[in-house]
């Protein structure tokens, strides 16, 4: 099956709108914009954790930075992977779309990882210290929406 330089540009395209997406979804969960201060400075400087909580939340954030660290290099290969396939072809054929899907496979698990992540440290919260987390997490997830 043959398939048109057209689309070969079309999917290189969105697979990098895919990756901007997902680094912009990862940002607007981990960076409050309005204070340019990272969710997770918040929760330790603004919300008067007890120590078991910041024990807590200290365990959650370095197992996730491993998990992030794992998935954005997965991404990384996925696109050596798509800049190697579109090198060797001339059509966007089974090679560039394998490279596509891969990305797309690494980016989804890490937004998945993410919000996996955002409600394992509200589980550590007190009803109060949640409210104003999620309060944090609003205004980060809508801020370009204004």
């Amino acid at each position: 099956m043959k398939v048109s330089v057209r689309s070969a540009i079309v999917t290189v395209v969105l697979a990098f709108l895919a990756g901007i997406g997902g680094m912009w979804l990862g940002r607007q969960l981990l960076t409050a914009p309005a204070h340019d201060q990272s969710l997770h400075a918040m929760v330790h400087n603004e919300l008067s954790l007890t120590a078991e909580q910041d024990k807590a939340l200290h365990a959650l954030e370095a197992d996730f930075a491993a998990r992030r660290q794992t998935l954005e290099a997965e991404m990384r290969e996925a696109n050596a992977e798509l800049a190697a396939a579109i090198r060797a072809s001339e059509t966007a054929g089974p090679a560039v779309e394998a490279a596509v899907h891969h990305f797309h496979d690494a980016m989804g698990a890490l937004q998945t990882e993410t919000i996996a992540h955002v409600f394992a440290m509200r589980k550590v919260l007190a009803p109060e210290q949640r409210r104003q987390f999620d309060d944090r997490i609003g205004e980060a997830l809508t801020a370009d929406a204004k």
